[in-house]
Order: structure tokens, then C-alpha cells, then sequence
């Protein structure tokens, strides 16, 4: 069973938007959780800028530092758990998790999707492709999914969807614009009804 406060891993690659915005939840009372660790696999990410100015503890790890991809999963499993962090957080990271890291925090690993899963899922399907594809199959309704992640992209299950109205003749940069603006406020959403208990996730084996 998770504890509360609800203690947060984060993983990013560039911005980590959600991050932000879920570290300004946290600081502005509205979500009972802690910040233990912002990990990412690029050195010059501006989430670790973030991480830094925040007073939050902060790793960089890749392949490269680590010299494989299997020590980068191990290093990325022992500072989650060192850290302290009970759920880990994917806030725009890049990189595929190692087994590693999926067996030890196997259900309590949670990704945000810029689309409604399962469509527009999969290898290959993230930022801007996703917005490009939804736009030239002409949807009028495009959206944002919270989802557990498993060993392949975008297949766990879905723990929370908001949908994203698109009007028309708008274009890609209108679609990215919008889903942008949902994400954050859905993670907040998504985690706070996790802290809450309004939200179960699937207990480890």
C-alpha cells in the first residue's frame, strides 16, 4: 500500500513539464506528496536546472555515464530506491526503462500519453509525432492518458484520460498547444486522487 504523503520518483529527459507542475502542487499544499528525486538521462535537461532551484535531490544517469545500458538500469533502480520514492513519475522521458527498474517498481510507474490510448500509442509515438498523426487523420477530439508503463511503449493500462476538443482548420501546433495546457493539470488530478485513495493502484506481488 502506498504511504502518504505520497512519495514521488521523477524521470525526464528535457523540461518536465508535469514535473513542474506537480512540484508547484506539492509546494502550494494542493497535493499531499513529496518530491524524493528528479533522475534524467540528459546533463544539460532543464528539469535538472528545475530540480536544482527547487532544492531537490537530483541524478543525472545515461548509458554513457553509466557505461551500459544495464548499469544505467541498475543506477536508475538503486537511486529511485535510495531516494526513498514510492512511485515513479515520467515526465517527457525518452528513454526505454530497463527491466530493472520495471520489476522494482512493477504497477507503480506512471507515463502521461498526448493522446487517448490506445490510439496513436506505440513505439516511435511521442511529442509532436503524436500531434502530427492525429491532426492529418482529421480527429476532432484528441486528448491526454495516464498509464501504467509495462516493458513495451504505451501498453499498460490506463489509469486516467481527459479528452482535448479540436477545432477546425486548426493545425498541428494548435493540436500540441492544447494537449500541452491538459497534461499537467490531469498528472496533478491523477496523483492527488492516488493520495487520496479515490485512485487504487495494483498492489506488487
Amino acid at each position: 500500500m502506498l504511504s502518504r504523503p505520497l512519495r514521488l520518483g521523477f524521470l525526464a529527459s528535457r523540461r518536465g513539464s508535469s514535473l513542474r507542475a506537480i512540484v508547484d502542487a506539492i509546494a502550494a499544499g494542493e497535493l499531499d506528496a513529496v518530491a524524493r528525486i528528479v533522475i534524467s538521462n540528459n546533463a544539460d535537461a532543464e528539469a535538472l536546472d528545475f530540480a536544482r532551484d527547487r532544492g531537490l535531490s537530483w541524478r543525472h544517469v545515461s548509458a554513457r555515464t553509466a557505461g551500459s545500458p544495464e548499469a544505467a538500469d541498475a543506477a536508475i533502480a538503486a537511486a529511485l530506491r535510495d531516494a526513498g520514492a514510492e512511485l515513479v513519475v515520467l515526465s517527457g522521458y525518452l528513454r526505454k526503462l530497463g527491466p530493472q527498474v520495471l520489476r522494482a517498481y512493477r504497477g507503480r510507474i506512471l507515463n502521461i500519453h498526448p493522446a487517448l490510448l490506445p490510439a496513436y500509442g506505440g513505439h516511435g509515438m511521442y511529442g509532436r509525432r503524436v500531434h502530427e498523426a492525429v491532426h492529418a487523420a482529421g480527429e476532432t477530439v484528441t486528448g491526454a492518458t495516464v498509464h501504467l508503463v509495462e516493458a513495451e511503449y504505451d501498453t499498460g493500462p490506463v489509469v486516467a484520460q481527459v479528452e482535448v476538443p479540436l477545432a477546425p482548420g486548426g493545425t498541428v501546433e494548435d493540436v500540441e498547444r492544447q494537449v500541452a495546457a491538459a497534461e499537467p493539470t490531469l498528472f496533478v488530478s491523477t496523483l492527488r486522487a492516488i493520495a487520496d485513495g479515490i485512485l487504487e493502484l495494483p498492489e506488487h506481488d
